[in-house]
């Protein structure tokens, strides 16, 4: 009862405001095992001769995007690609390391599709979509068939047949990889599928553009408005639909795991023009990254989860032991992962990983430099490693996280401990979609990282390049054809009111940044934007401070419009620029955020509420109320947004609080 009070005074206060429930209606109603295949008999089909006569822009070309384009020029469409850097080879997926997890069984060890099914839906906290995870597990064997077509080199055994090994959250062996660098070797193989389109004339690729503005014309979505980056130029993209893979928007804590340029624009935009967004307070604090060490930093780096199948965590026994970790003996460390959790140790899902991180270093057990007055960070420890399998086996694993370790920090893991702290990582939140990956507004789609649909509350490692290549290779090919069979659409000139009015937008934001003439930069307000959702909205929540974030994100949004100052002009390369148009969105988002945090009065995953947890201090789930998607619509700048809940429904599995102890 408390909490249905304190709802309705966040009601009253005009945070936000309940809609009408939602629904996924897209999903067959048979058995989980048939839902997949019964959905591709059941969508309508496009003829060869008439995908000649479509034509669909996707933006971004990671994994999800660029294996889309790929597939879809292959099938015939006619594929506009849009990417902001100089190569797809450049996207973000390049820096995934760890690996991909299918369900294929090598090791013998009991995997099975169902099992990854269970779970991925276990380590996202029973927060994600029964039909989706399903249907994610059943095509993961898939992938890999594919990935070894292409000629991606997975790590194989002496027999020669593909390795794999376990990742945090499951007990079975099921990810593959190449060394740490399995992102960079999956993009290589989507790539080049992407340019044996570009060659045949399928795809049409578009770098160094930015999308900065959706167009939406009788309700569907119909194309992009773009800014070449190099020359200034704003450019109107007109198709039949349009595809939305652009990633995450860890970037709003400004210091993170993603690339710099990251960021929410394309779909935060969308999100203006109708589409929901669901779930925006589900962030991935990521467990093994190299601690903070300045202010002067603008990203973080991350170390593989990978490295915790044979790397054991541990702080000192006893608070401020500053001595050289390789003197401290066995029974003055604290293994405390093992200790706290001994049925999964070092390998429980990053939430709960990076949660024990987080309470042994408030405890004042953490080692290294202070920040704030606390040693943030822990030690990885693999002098058990080498000594049971010897240096070049784990070389042969590690080698190049070992490397990049050593040159960042200067200290050489064979022989010292890493040190490593959380950080955030990845966004289980995203534009929602139904189970065809289309968002709210009709005609447009939203694959990887940019959707919501998989992951729930946390993402277990090794699922994100799974779901890139799933959505782009076998999942949106064999639904969007069920939307372009209403096609080929009547044309829609450029001089239509929605276009004029998308374009006109565009311009005189652009012209707003370059004539403010404030005095503080965009970094500086950006930074600002970090330190507030850090504090508040980050690996713990509380009610106070999710309000004071609100207050302080608003006030300093208001500032940032009043006092920004971006120099040079629209028409060069003008990073300041992108900058700014990117950071206006990520204090937009801040908030919905916040209030999304704040209406969530419930622990799930990577969503942890001070007020919430058991009296060991885990995640306490309130199933009876909270067991929904939150689908936010944008009600207008001056409105408060509006709830929308998609109820999630278990019929496969029990749900329950999670334990790995």
């Amino acid at each position: 009862m408390t909490q249905t009070i304190e709802t309705q005074s966040d009601l009253i206060n005009g945070l936000y405001r309940e809609g009408a429930n939602i629904a996924d209606t897209k999903a067959p109603d048979v058995p989980l095992r048939d839902r997949w295949e019964e959905r591709k008999f059941r969508a309508r089909l496009v003829n060869p001769a008439n995908r000649r006569k479509l034509h669909i822009i996707i933006v971004g070309t990671g994994l999800a995007g660029a294996s889309a384009a790929a597939t879809l020029g292959e099938a015939g469409y006619n594929v506009s690609a849009f990417f902001y850097q100089d190569s797809p080879r450049r996207a973000h997926s390049i820096a995934a390391q760890g690996g991909i997890n299918a369900a294929k069984n090598y090791k013998n060890d009991n995997d099975s599709v169902f099992r990854l099914f269970y779970d991925t839906v276990k380590g996202g906290d029973y927060r994600s979509r029964e039909d989706n995870v399903y249907r994610l597990a059943e095509v993961s064997a898939n992938i890999i068939d594919q990935a070894v077509a292409q000629g991606v080199p997975f790590a194989r055994e002496y027999g020669g047949l593909l390795d794999n090994r376990s990742f945090g959250g499951v007990q079975v062996s099921r990810t593959f990889y190449a060394r740490g660098q399995t992102g960079q070797q999956l993009l290589l193989g989507a790539y080049q599928a992407l340019e044996r389109q570009v060659a045949a004339g399928t795809v049409t690729t578009h770098r160094r553009h930015e999308m900065l503005e959706l167009v939406v014309v009788d309700g569907r979505a119909r194309g992009i408005i773009a800014r070449d980056m190099v020359t200034g130029a704003i450019e109107t993209h007109l198709a039949d639909v349009v595809v939305l893979a652009t990633g995450g928007y860890g970037n709003v804590f400004y210091l993170s795991t993603n690339a710099m340029g990251s960021n929410v624009t394309a779909t935060w935009r969308a999100h203006r023009k109708g589409a929901f967004f669901g779930n925006p307070c589900y962030t991935q604090i990521h467990p093994t990254c190299i601690p903070v060490s300045g202010d002067y930093q603008s990203k973080l780096t991350l170390m593989s989860e990978s490295l915790r199948n044979d790397g054991r965590i541990w702080v000192p026994k006893k608070k401020g032991d500053d001595r050289d970790p390789r003197q401290i003996p066995e029974d003055e460390r604290d293994y405390y992962l093992e200790r706290k959790y001994p049925a999964f140790g070092n390998l429980v899902p990053r939430d709960i990983a990076s949660r024990a991180a987080k309470q042994v270093c408030d405890e004042g057990y953490g080692v290294g430099p202070k920040v704030d007055g606390v040693s943030r960070g822990v030690y990885l420890d693999f002098a058990e490693a080498i000594q049971r399998m010897g240096r070049a086996a784990v070389s042969a694993k590690y080698g190049n996280l070992f490397d990049m370790y050593e040159r960042i920090t200067g200290d050489n893991p064979y022989e010292v401990p890493m040190r490593i702290y959380p950080a955030v990582h990845y966004t289980m939140g995203g534009l929602w979609v139904d189970y065809d990956l289309q968002s709210s507004i009709p005609g447009l789609f939203v694959a990887g990282e940019a959707n919501f649909s998989d992951h729930g509350a946390n993402r277990l490692g090794a699922s994100a390049l799974m779901q890139g290549l799933s959505d782009g290779y076998f999942v949106l090919p064999n639904t969007i054809n069920d939307y372009l069979a209403d096609g080929p659409f009547e044309k829609v000139p450029a001089d239509h009111p929605a276009v004029v009015e998308a374009v006109t937008s565009v311009r005189e934001r652009i012209k707003y940044f370059l004539t403010n003439n404030g005095s503080r930069s965009v970094d500086s307000f950006h930074k600002e934007l970090g330190h507030i959702m850090w504090e508040y909205c980050g690996m713990e929540r509380s009610e106070e401070g999710l309000k004071k974030a609100i207050e302080l994100i608003r006030a300093l949004r208001e500032e940032f419009w009043r006092d920004v100052k971006v120099l040079g002009t629209n028409e060069e390369l003008n990073q300041a620029l992108e900058r700014a148009g990117r950071v206006a969105d990520f204090l937009e988002l801040g908030e919905l955020m916040c209030i999304d945090a704040l209406h969530r009065r419930e622990s799930c995953g990577g969503h942890f509420r001070a007020e919430s947890q058991t009296e060991d201090g885990e995640a306490l789930r309130h199933d009876d109320e909270f067991a929904y998607v939150a689908a936010w619509e944008w009600a207008g700048g001056d409105q408060a947004p509006v709830l929308h809940k998609e109820t999630l429904v278990y019929e496969n599995i029990e749900m329950k609080q999670r334990s790995y102890k």
